[in-house]
């Protein structure tokens, strides 16, 4: 059973619907996961996603000041949440992202169950330019930095339009941010890699 699973019969058990979690206040990462949990998808930052909801709206930490940086604490903990739960609850969390480019978290339920098959396009449905970069990765899945480099070196194109490239492939589920502990920076490998079984049920 993921924990996910647990906490939603946690939550039957102690009679708290739906109206409590968008009432709730997220301090924690147990606390986001639960969140993330309630609805399904939500975004990381943007609420400008028309029916989905923001975890940057439900996190009750300081904005200014709080934290470490410059940035405070609301900022450090949305920015290393996004992060840490897909690491922590792999089998729980889903972290990519949806047209427009806004940055999601959904559970592995909903991507298993109603995402993939709506967003998922095969990689020759891509841009050109997409295709050669998933081709990159496929043979060496690396660092944004690095991808960009190889990308620009190979095929002459501009950063806006390896950014461009870059996010196609994770809207239409054929790369995906590495979930091993540890990484400082975004890896990315071909979204089969991750969840091969998905792949193979939707073919």
């Amino acid at each position: 059973m993921t924990v996910l699973a647990v906490l939603g019969f946690k939550a039957l058990w102690e009679g708290r619907g739906p109206l409590f979690w968008f009432s709730m206040k997220v301090k924690t990462l147990e606390e986001a996961l639960e969140f993330v949990g309630s609805v399904n998808m939500c975004t990381v930052f943007s609420g400008k996603v028309k029916g989905v909801p923001a975890l940057w709206d439900v996190v009750d930490l300081p904005a200014n000041g709080g934290g470490h940086t410059k940035w405070g604490a609301r900022v450090e903990a949305v920015w290393t949440w996004k992060n840490e739960l897909p690491e922590t609850y792999p089998d729980d969390i889903f972290y990519g992202k949806i047209p427009g480019g806004h940055a999601v978290l959904m559970t592995i339920d909903y991507l298993v169950g109603t995402h993939y098959a709506k967003a998922h396009r095969a990689v020759e449905a891509c841009s050109e330019l997409a295709q050669q970069v998933y081709e990159i990765i496929r043979l060496n899945p690396n660092t944004s930095g690095e991808l960009r480099k190889e990308a620009m070196s190979l095929n002459a194109c501009s950063k806006s339009q390896f950014d461009t490239a870059l996010k196609q492939l994770q809207v239409t589920l054929n790369i995906v941010r590495s979930n091993e502990p540890g990484l400082k920076n975004d890896t990315w490998v071909p979204f089969s890699e991750v969840y091969l079984d998905l792949v193979e049920k939707s073919d």
